[in-house]
């Protein structure tokens, strides 16, 4: 996950140093078109956890069958949607730009990353998903091994199309489309040479209505997440642009990439956390369960800390970096300071909503995975800048955060009640 955040850190560095004077307006076309890239991991997601669900389970049952006709399915489903989303985004494509909060001078940038992005969502929505069922099988290593290899191949593409070919935020999106091809390929390989498991059998990729089913019903809410978060940024854009202009659309840009350092190894200690409370709930081990989220939030506050001294104590250099416009320098030191101030607590609502993910109770579990985006934040962002302009954009995320840290705590709080109660009656049992 580490790997992944920093590839997005260095994609946006690539260009911003190539366009100099107009890094600006560059950055700001790679953040609109970011949230509209990532519908398309949301569908990759959501076909991905429901397949991985369905294949571990036929594989637990001794249903080999049943494995195959999943895993033909998600690959059939992924082609045809990523092959109607692609055709959508690229027919739609500037209105899309438009609703996500494209101005006039961010518009040629956006248009020219996402045309290329668009043109591939074929190979991303299929390679993502393949990296679930790899690790369906149990076979989390060589999962890795395929992301490791799309993410250190576009840091390596990135400067010979960007730099070395003059290619700009084309050249960012071509490097992008075929370092996740080079992935999808190496992923796809597993199932094509024998080495899965699940045997690949090009019969059944004729879609089963019934698997078909149950992998929507299963990849639905991983889907809703991902996409609430794109619904976000709508809102997000249009207000930075109607209050800031471009300078703080690419300002926020920067911010949101700097966070995803810090957020997405938080994410990967979350997904450790999950297996470890679902054996422990079903064991009714419940000191165990309880142990386990102390450790985790120790980690993850541990891991944040560092992160928001660093952003709060030098947040002019940390812009810098990614560009020397003085006016990006100014809008987005300010930007850092407010936008981290409650980061340090943010792994409550990670591992609050992993918790309830692992204790199979889906209601607070998605409610904490919308909390912040949909419950706090778009309410925030469409209220607070009427009062006080763009200080009120900035200010709608701290204070988002904290509500959604403080919800997901008086959650896990009365969880905990129970698991006292449920362990004292355990140990009055004969």
């Amino acid at each position: 996950m580490l790997v992944y955040a920093f590839y997005n850190v260095v994609d946006t560095i690539f260009v911003g140093r190539a366009l100099g004077e107009e890094s600006v307006s560059g950055i700001g076309g790679l953040v609109i078109a970011f949230p509209i890239h990532m519908l398309a991991l949301g569908i990759a997601i959501g076909l991905g956890v429901g397949g991985a669900s369905i294949i571990s389970r036929a594989l637990g049952s001794k249903e080999p069958y049943r494995a195959e006709k999943a895993l033909g399915t998600v690959f059939f489903l992924g082609v045809s949607l990523g092959f109607v989303y692609s055709l959508a985004g690229l027919i739609f494509l500037e209105p899309l730009l438009e609703l996500f909060g494209a101005t006039p001078g961010i518009m040629p940038y956006a248009r020219a990353y996402l045309e290329i992005i668009m043109a591939g969502s074929v190979v991303f929505t299929l390679g993502i998903a393949a990296e679930d069922l790899v690790r369906a099988e149990g076979n989390a290593r060589y999962a890795m091994f395929g992301m490791l290899l799309g993410a250190g191949l576009n840091i390596v593409l990135d400067p010979l199309f960007i730099f070395g070919l003059d290619m700009g935020v084309r050249g960012a999106a071509i490097a992008t489309i075929l370092a996740q091809f080079a992935s999808t390929v190496f992923l796809l390989r597993y199932f094509l040479t024998g080495k899965s498991s699940v045997a690949f059998k090009p019969r059944l990729l004729v879609p089963d209505s019934v698997i078909s089913k149950e992998v929507a019903a299963i990849g639905l809410g991983p889907f809703i997440v991902e996409a609430s978060n794109s619904t976000m940024m709508v809102f997000v854009n249009n207000a930075l642009a109607t209050y800031g202009g471009d300078v703080s659309i690419a300002a926020f840009g920067i911010i949101h990439r700097m966070l995803l350092l810090i957020f997405l190894p938080m994410l990967g200690i979350s997904f450790g956390l999950q297996p470890i409370v679902g054996y422990n709930y079903g064991a009714k081990q419940f000191s165990r369960v309880v142990e386990s989220v102390k450790v985790a939030l120790k980690v993850s506050t541990l891991f944040s800390l560092p992160g928001f001294l660093i952003m709060f104590l030098f947040p002019a250099p940390i812009i810098h970096i990614f560009s020397s416009d003085p006016e990006l320098t100014a809008v987005g030191t300010d930007a850092m300071w407010i936008v981290v101030l409650v980061l340090p607590f943010i792994g409550f609502q990670l591992v609050g909503t992993t918790v309830f993910q692992a204790l199979g109770k889906p209601r607070p579990a998605f409610i904490l995975s919308l909390a912040r985006q949909l419950l706090f934040l778009l309410p925030l962002v469409l209220v607070l800048p009427r009062c006080y302009g763009l200080d009120g954009v900035w200010a709608a995320f701290p204070i988002s955060d904290f509500l959604a840290c403080i919800l997901a705590a008086g959650l896990m709080g009365r969880e905990y009640r129970k698991f006292r109660a449920k362990e004292k009656r355990e140990k009055i049992k004969p």
